[in-house]
């Protein structure tokens, strides 16, 4: 996700592993912009939501999200899986394996 003043915040959600969804990366300037250009070179979605990341970069990496922010990350996560199962149905590809950058 990237938002407020160029900051990027990078999510992870394992919900096979059964953990809420955490921050796994963030940063400002030329780290937001190393965060987004690894997030466009796996195909991994940026969801770019200013008010979220406003809360996101509070955590520290690793961190949970907390309840305040977890109704938004869900709906993008949803949209997430729609768009996933949708491209998967299209091209009769299998998903990439979870734990990828």
């Amino acid at each position: 996700m990237s938002g407020a003043n160029d900051y990027a915040v990078a999510v992870r959600y394992l919900p096979e592993a059964g953990k809420l969804p955490e921050v796994t990366a963030k940063g400002r300037g030329a780290i937001a912009a190393q965060i987004l250009g690894i997030a466009a070179a796996y195909d991994i979605p940026i969801e770019r939501d200013p008010d979220l990341v406003t809360i996101l970069e509070k955590l520290d990496v690793g961190s949970p999200i907390p309840t305040v922010a977890f109704a938004a990350v869900a709906e993008i996560l949803a949209h997430l899986y729609r768009a996933n199962a949708g491209a998967q149905a299209a091209t009769g590809n299998t998903l990439p394996p979870a734990g990828r950058p």
